[in-house]
């Protein structure tokens, strides 16, 4: 089996709506998402022999992926009332809503299904919120 790994980074806020704890207020972060992908052959043939994947398509996608959630604040939908909503709208605040409580075993999940509906074969993705602090998803 060949493994390919890159990172990308970007920084945001979120908080942890319900949770009794520190997280409960809106903070930011320094996140990082390595992301893994996994294949049994290179390629045979062209530009690409020799290879899993190109990695500069591999790191544009992930990249780009960072990209949508940096300098944002990521906030779970409805868990804001809609007039803080509306008020941070007019202030100029760029927001990432999510389906979910956006901690980083949810976002490792989700940026795994959104690349892998980009076609990208996946395997790991792994969050950190900290240098010292991961989550990681890995697909069946």
């Amino acid at each position: 089996m060949y493994y390919l790994k890159t990172s990308a980074s970007f920084d945001s806020a979120h908080f942890l709506h319900g949770y009794e704890g520190k997280c409960s207020n809106l903070h930011g972060h320094h996140w990082v998402i390595e992301v893994t992908i996994a294949g049994e052959q290179l390629s045979d043939h062209g530009q690409a022999k020799g290879m899993l994947m190109d990695f500069g398509e591999m790191k544009r996608l992930v990249r780009a992926l960072a990209d949508r959630y940096d300098h944002t604040l990521i906030y779970e939908e409805h868990s804001l009332a809609q007039t803080t909503l509306e008020a941070l709208r007019q202030e100029g605040f760029c927001m990432t809503p999510v389906c979910f409580r956006p901690t980083a075993e949810n976002l490792a999940r989700c940026f795994y299904e959104t690349l892998r509906g980009q076609g990208l074969p996946v395997s790991v993705v792994t969050v950190y919120e900290t240098p010292d602090n991961c989550a990681a998803y890995e697909g069946e």
